[in-house]
């Protein structure tokens, strides 16, 4: 895990929560302001932000580097990923939600909620999710992947169809509390830190999920990315389950 910088974080915080916010109202840039916040975190000078390569933008590029800060949907990177990977060193920054405190804002009046804190915790084993989506990359020398842990503070419209206008609802925006910590897979042995420690011998992606907290498909979604790495092998079923074990 990587040491988070406090005194940065709060600065690129500042930078973009304070302008958006008070200048513009909540929800006006939603997914962007996590995007923006990390974009100055991880590079405060802008000089270096959106610069055209090769017929894309890259978020941040910095000498023979590029950073990419991707809050969700990595299918949208495999075209990015194909070019510059050719070229560069690429990191993807992909931000995770520890856990998260809820304010419900009223639409009419404006009105906000006070904070409420989500019972979830969020886990960096649900990554594998999004890393599927770049599977056939994972292995390729210049690309690592980051992990960012961060508690945040979502605001939700009451507008949903129950009763309470809370189901169905809209997000308007997340804005990172703290960063937490980070996890920097840049090979494949780096993904040994995506093993729970609880995992011990021979298992199956029901034993997965059951130490990550993950579905049973999701596991298998995970177990099936860590074996292409050769992080675990195959080494037999028990009816239509696959049996694993840790790769030494």
């Amino acid at each position: 895990m990587s040491k988070i910088d406090v005194v940065r974080f709060e600065n690129a915080k500042n930078k973009i929560v304070g302008h958006a916010h008070n200048d513009k109202g909540i929800g006006t840039l939603s997914e962007k302001t996590v995007h923006g916040i990390l974009k100055n975190y991880y590079e405060p000078n802008e000089d270096f932000h959106e610069v055209a390569l090769n017929g894309y933008f890259a978020d941040i590029f910095r000498e023979d580097t590029v950073i990419e800060i991707q809050t969700r949907a990595f299918n949208k990177l495999r075209d990015k990923l194909e070019v510059f990977l050719n070229e560069y060193k690429v990191v993807v920054v992909y931000p995770m939600v520890r856990t998260k405190h809820l304010v419900w804002v009223d639409e009419t009046t404006g009105e906000l909620s006070a904070p409420r804190k989500s019972p979830k915790m969020g886990l960096p084993y649900e990554a594998f999710f999004e890393l599927y989506k770049i599977k056939n990359y994972l292995k390729h020398e210049n690309l690592s992947i980051k992990l960012v842990m961060m508690d945040v503070m979502e605001y939700r419209s009451l507008n949903g169809y129950s009763k309470d206008r809370k189901k169905g609802s809209t997000r308007m925006d997340r804005v990172p509390i703290d960063l937490i910590y980070e996890i920097d897979l840049e090979s494949p042995s780096d993904y040994m830190q995506m093993l729970p420690v609880e995992l011990e011998g021979e298992f199956t992606s029901k034993d997965y999920g059951k130490y990550a907290k993950l579905s049973r498909g999701l596991a298998s979604t995970a177990l099936n990315i860590l074996n292409y790495l050769g992080v675990v092998d195959k080494v037999g079923k028990n009816g239509n389950a696959i049996i694993y074990s840790i790769n030494e």
